[in-house]
């Protein structure tokens, strides 16, 4: 039995001189040079057909420069779509659950007054908070994506500085020598809405229906806010505006909610049976406008703003199946925002 010394030979990059890289030994024949020494297998396993001994291995080309290129791209697009997760509110549809309220109670207001200043606080204001959200929540780590590297956390702090500053000074402008001191009563209300959101939501997905409206009673509180600090005055316009924002934004909800978790299923006995709370929503916001209106706290012709959304919620019970496409449903109910804001300011408008 014999001893052998193996080895391979192969050419440094540059280099005509060849350099010899030992595998170790083996002993016996030919035939157990594979099965005694894994480093002389794994060589012949990327050789060429018929290549043996001592001939240069197959080697593995480094990847080209666009490869490269393309993996580098990847990586910094998907770094930066981390980051924008990290800082940007991901409730798409809270975003229009906040400024519908405002809008509508701004164009109620400027019948009485033209102060758009105020206006124009009380939305910056509201926009950084609510973009505040995100940010603390990333780096208080109470959601599914938090920052994690020393650099993630800065970026994440310097957002929440800025965001902050702004808040805080249009805040006090508003605030300032104890103007607008209604704001601190609907400021705390939506405070404690949120708080009770936040509350439901360890309750899991049984009440999660419930903690999204709670949470929309303090989104809906920008549009008495808005009426308020242009007119100065918080009375029965102002609650009117708060409960038909709410009860808008509820149905949507609902809406919503109820398309998704009923989208498989067919027939009108079939739909009732999954939807009847949706319906007997839909019944008590038609009784809560009506009431609205004998009441005189709602102009008549004000209650044709909820007609789109009654006929929609009607019509889903008859209508054919077809698949569900959630982006064109959330498209079709931004739709059914823009519209309520314009019926809804144009009743206010001709009743005057």
């Amino acid at each position: 039995m014999t001893t052998r010394e193996l080895s391979i030979v192969d050419f440094e990059a540059g280099s005509e001189t060849p350099r010899t890289i030992g595998l170790g030994t083996t002993n016996g024949g030919p035939g157990k040079d594979a099965a005694s020494n894994p480093a002389l297998s794994a060589v012949r396993s990327v050789a060429p057909s018929g290549v043996e001994g001592n001939r240069r291995p197959r080697i593995k080309p480094f990847p080209s420069v666009p490869e490269s290129r393309s993996t580098e791209i990847a990586t910094e697009k998907a770094r930066r779509e981390r980051r924008h997760a990290l800082v940007l509110p991901r409730e798409h549809g809270a975003w229009g659950l906040l400024l519908v309220p405002m809008v509508t109670g701004a164009g109620v207001a400027f019948r009485e007054s033209d102060h758009v200043l105020p206006i124009l606080l009380l939305l910056t204001a509201a926009l950084a908070l609510f973009w505040l959200r995100t940010p603390v929540e990333s780096l208080l780590g109470t959601f599914a994506i938090r920052a994690q590297s020393k650099d993630e956390r800065r970026a994440v702090a310097i957002v929440i500085a800025g965001l902050g500053v702004v808040a805080v000074l249009t805040l006090g402008t508003l605030l300032w020598a104890g103007r607008n001191p209604a704001l601190w009563l609907i400021g705390a209300a939506a405070a404690a809405a949120f708080v009770g959101q936040a509350l439901l939501k360890k309750l899991g997905r049984r009440a999660r229906m419930l903690s999204e409206i709670v949470g929309t009673i303090g989104l809906t509180a920008s549009g008495p806010a808005a009426y308020y600090v242009v007119t100065g005055k918080f009375g029965a316009t102002a609650w009117m505006l708060w409960l038909a924002n709410l009860i808008f934004a509820g149905n949507q909800i609902h809406y919503v909610q109820l398309r998704i978790h009923t989208a498989r299923i067919e027939g009108l006995r079939a739909k009732l049976a999954h939807g009847w709370a949706f319906a007997a929503g839909q019944l008590a916001m038609t009784a809560a406008l009506t009431l609205a209106c004998l009441a005189g706290l709602l102009p008549q012709v004000a209650s044709l703003a909820f007609a789109p959304l009654l006929f929609r919620g009607w019509f889903y019970f008859i209508q054919k199946p077809a698949p569900l496409v959630v982006r064109k449903l959330g498209w079709n109910e931004l739709k059914h925002a823009v519209a309520f804001c314009v019926l809804f300011i144009a009743a206010f408008a001709w009743a005057q």
